[in-house]
């Protein structure tokens, strides 16, 4: 039956049925799943989790569901020791942790396996989100694995390449005139009208666990150990904490020693508020108009940027955002050192961590791992200055003349 016991608010500490509910109703703070650590501990262990399958239901102990899961085959994505990289920027023990290589190419479909699979268990037959893109993909090709309907809400203007790779599976798509908040803003009405299983609405919970596999993942990989320092993007700032909170289990589990991981939150400058509060010192987020090519995390008003702040200040780390062209140059520089082809907000983590690296506040011989949380061949027209060709005639006289070889 699992060892998820109830919903406690994050603030009041005020608790609830496991339920599809994501907000306190004594003082609307976020609500997280609250879980029986010490009957987990008897039943958990390295062994059994080895013992599991290759993905990332081989942590179902430490997961809120009950019920068989709604499972694409996703997790347990290559922890890449990056040495070409790393000799780049000057680390040592540098790894990309690298969930392009999920079934729909984002570290979504961790969030969305574990939220389809509570949808299912709560009795919805119809399933929607809020998105820039990547959730709309996962949520669509889950639901299409379950017999579910999806709806799936996304900002107009969307790049071609994310909207063919989320229609293809079929849901109801429908553009909303505005940014990701104002969308996000109409999902908050709709929930309140429909049925339906809203992802990271009522159902925000439940798919919030989902992404702290990450941090299993990561600290099995290094061999049960955590990270010196973490760097990954952020657009809420959920997953971000949820990388910390997968690491922290571990060690209240008794599988990895005691976490002394620095967490470094990057966010591209045309939308970075988490950043922009770290930086001057705040534990307050002024939302903001996003303005940058990676799109996916553009989020003006991160509904869980106080928690990604506190994180980052109690873990001992930092904050930092990088410009357009050090994001694509981030791009660029990641597909031809480790031959991994990120969307921009992989080039936001590689540009920051250039930057933290250059500042000395993330030292050589420290073990840092990089997330790249989603693929970039959906987002082609942020690289396409890089399409440059020979034209030859088909044979070596004029190959050799065009190329100027002997």
């Amino acid at each position: 039956m699992g060892y998820a016991r109830t919903l406690r608010c994050r603030k009041c500490g005020q608790e609830y049925p496991l339920k599809p509910l994501n907000l306190c109703e004594f003082c609307l703070s976020p609500l997280d799943v609250s879980y029986d650590y010490k009957a987990m501990a008897s039943a958990v262990s390295r062994e059994k989790i080895v013992r599991g399958p290759v993905s990332m239901w081989r942590y179902r102990d430490l997961l809120p569901v009950k019920s068989a899961v709604v499972d694409l085959g996703t997790g347990f994505t290559p922890l890449v020791k990056a040495d070409n990289l790393g000799g780049e920027l000057g680390l040592d023990q540098l790894y990309i942790k690298n969930d392009c290589l999920t079934p729909t190419y984002s570290f979504k479909d961790r969030a969305v396996s574990v939220a389809i699979t509570k949808a299912r268990e709560f009795g919805f037959d119809t399933v929607a989100c809020a998105s820039t893109g990547n959730l709309a993909a996962s949520v669509a090709a889950h639901a299409a694995k379950a017999k579910m309907k999806a709806y799936v809400f996304v900002p107009a203007g969307m790049e071609t390449g994310k909207l063919v790779g989320l229609a293809i599976y079929n849901p109801v798509v429908v553009t909303v005139e505005g940014s990701y908040d104002d969308v996000n803003r109409l999902c908050g009405k709709l929930v309140e009208q429909y049925k339906w299983g809203f992802i990271n609405v009522n159902l925000r919970p439940y798919y919030a666990e989902g992404s702290k596999t990450l941090g299993y993942e990561v600290a099995e990989q290094l061999g049960w150990r955590a990270p010196d320092c973490a760097v990954a993007p952020s657009a809420s700032g959920l997953l971000f904490t949820r990388i910390w909170k997968g690491l922290d289990e571990l060690s209240i589990l008794g599988l990895i020693d005691p976490v002394k991981t620095r967490m470094f939150v990057t966010q591209a400058a045309g939308s970075s508020p988490i950043v922009s509060a770290f930086q001057a010192g705040a534990l307050h987020v002024h939302p903001v108009k996003p303005d940058t090519v990676a799109k996916s995390i553009a989020i003006g008003n991160p509904a869980d940027g106080y928690y990604a702040l506190r994180t980052a200040w109690q873990s001992g780390g930092g904050a930092c955002a990088v410009a357009d062209d050090e994001i694509i140059a981030g791009m660029k520089l990641l597909a031809q050192t480790e031959g991994i082809f990120a969307e921009p907000a992989g080039g936001v983590v590689i540009a920051s961590l250039k930057k933290l690296v250059a500042s000395g506040e993330i030292k050589r011989h420290e073990v840092t791992v990089a997330f790249i949380t989603g693929a970039g061949p959906r987002n082609q027209e942020a690289v396409s200055d890089m399409v440059q060709s020979f034209t030859v005639q088909p044979n070596l006289e004029s190959f050799n003349k065009v190329l100027g070889l002997p």
